[in-house]
């Protein structure tokens, strides 16, 4: 085999590689758009059917038999109107429901904060006074002590 066939085999060899890394990745991407998709529908269901609904009226309206029926019938379109907004509704007073309950929750976390620091201000002054007699009291015992001596020592001399 000469090299430029060797040349060639390997050109060959690379380019089919390029296409399975190609296609793996549209694989994985492909993979990872349905993950996102299912997760989506589990967190949201009534979104997802109403999201359908809507995108069925709007399939069915471009049609000639979907354009007479909705001339026809009004009463469906406000059904829908009603129900997604009754969907918004719901999903506002959820979103107040969990901001109320956070600052539930942070207002208590605040309160013990400031019990906390409280506590530790009167813990700290009480231990600061504390210390503050005990060396009042031990000045005092070394000062009265060292006067005693200095006169027993003066009396001794002049003595």
């Amino acid at each position: 085999m000469s090299s430029d066939e060797k040349r060639d085999a390997l050109r060959v060899k690379i380019e089919a590689a390029e296409q399975r890394h190609e296609e793996r990745s549209l694989q994985v991407a492909a993979q990872e758009a349905a993950q996102n998709a299912t997760e989506f529908v589990k967190k949201h269901p009534l979104a997802t059917v109403g999201g359908a609904i809507l995108a069925g009226l709007a399939i069915g309206a471009m049609t000639k038999p979907g354009r007479r029926l909705t001339k026809r019938t009004g009463v469906l379109a406000a059904l829908v109107t009603d129900a997604v907004i009754s969907y918004g509704i719901q999903a506002f007073d959820a979103a107040s429901d969990v901001a109320r309950e956070g600052q539930d929750k942070l207002e208590d976390l605040s309160d013990s904060v400031s019990d906390k620091a409280r506590t530790a201000k009167r813990e700290a002054a009480h231990l600061a006074g504390t210390a503050a007699d005990r060396t009042r009291t031990v000045t005092r015992t070394a000062t009265r002590k060292a006067s005693r001596t200095v006169r027993d020592m003066r009396d001794r001399i002049v003595h």
